[in-house]
C-alpha cells in the first residue's frame, strides 16, 4: 500500500528524519504489532505507534477498567469505570487516528489465543504485568520467528530490549523464572514510568519496522529514573534454553 495525501500531511515531520524519509513511512504503512497488554505500558506504546502511521495494530486486554489504572492507563478515561478496558482502547485509537486498521482482543494473552495473532504481525510488544503472560508471548514470538519489543517496569526502574528469534536470546534466557518484584499486580507504579519506557519500546518497534536506525538487538537497556542513571548490557543466548536453544547458535 503507497503513501497518500494525507500520510504526507501527517508524517511529514517524521519523513524528514536523515535516513527515514518516505520509504520507511512506506514500510511503517504496511506492517502490524501486538501489543499485549495495553495498561500503562502498553497503551502508550500503542498511541505513539498510532501517532507514527503504523497501518495495523492488534491489541490483547481483557478485564474492566478499575480506578487504579488510572494513574497510568492514557487511553482511558474515568467515565469508563466498570466498564471494559477493550471498548475504551477502540474508542480512545480510533479518535485518535481513524487510518489504523484496528483488531482488539477483549482477553489477555493465553496459549490458547496467542497464536493466530502473533502469526499475523511483524512484531510483538510484550508489555503484561505478569511474567507468566510474558513467557507466553516469548514462546509465541519463538515459534513464529517474531521479533519482541521486551518493556517492563516496576517502581522508578524499567527495562527495554530487543528479541529476535534466532539472533538475540529469548526472554527465558535472561529470565529462566518469574522474578517477584516484578510479575504481578502489586508493585509500586509511577505512571510517568511506565509512559517513559513505553515511549523508548515505540521507538524500537519503529525501528524494527522500518529498517530506520540501530534497535536494541543483544543489548539490555536498564533506567533507574530514581538516580536518573541508564546502562546497556551485553546479552548472550542460553544454548540449553529450553524456549529458543532449538534453533542453534546466532549472534549475541
Amino acid at each position: 500500500m503507497d503513501l497518500g495525501d494525507a500520510d504526507f500531511r501527517k508524517y511529514q515531520r517524521q519523513m524528514t528524519l536523515p535516513g527515514f524519509g518516505e520509504s520507511a513511512q512506506r514500510r511503517l504503512k504496511n506492517s502490524g504489532a501486538l501489543v499485549a497488554r495495553v495498561g500503562g505500558v502498553g497503551g502508550t506504546v500503542a498511541l505513539y505507534l498510532a501517532a507514527a502511521g503504523i497501518g495495523r495494530l492488534t491489541l490483547m486486554h481483557g478485564g474492566n477498567l478499575t480506578w487504579t489504572n488510572l494513574n497510568r492507563q492514557v487511553l482511558m478515561t474515568q467515565a469508563g469505570i466498570g466498564t471494559p478496558r477493550a471498548d475504551q482502547l477502540a474508542e480512545s485509537l480510533r479518535r485518535f487516528n481513524p487510518d489504523v486498521e484496528l483488531t482488539i482482543v477483549a482477553a489477555d494473552p493465553t496459549e490458547d489465543n496467542v497464536d493466530r495473532h502473533a502469526a499475523a504481525v511483524d512484531v510483538i510488544c510484550d508489555c503484561p504485568p505478569t511474567f507468566e503472560e510474558r513467557f507466553i508471548l516469548n514462546r509465541a514470538s519463538v515459534r513464529h520467528c517474531k521479533p519482541m519489543i521486551e518493556a517492563a517496569m516496576s517502581g522508578m526502574e524499567a527495562h527495554l530490549t530487543v528479541l529476535v528469534p534466532g539472533e538475540t536470546p529469548c526472554l527465558q534466557c535472561l529470565v529462566p523464572e518469574a522474578p517477584v518484584d516484578w510479575s504481578g499486580t502489586a508493585f509500586p507504579v509511577l505512571g510517568a514510568v511506565s509512559g517513559t519506557v513505553a515511549c523508548l519500546a515505540a521507538i524500537e518497534a519503529v525501528k524494527v519496522l522500518t529498517g530506520f536506525g540501530r534497535p536494541l538487538k543483544g543489548e539490555l537497556l536498564a533506567l533507574d529514573t530514581d538516580r536518573h542513571e541508564y546502562r546497556k548490557y551485553k546479552l548472550y543466548r542460553n544454548p540449553d534454553c529450553k524456549v529458543c536453544g532449538h534453533l542453534g547458535e546466532g549472534k549475541p
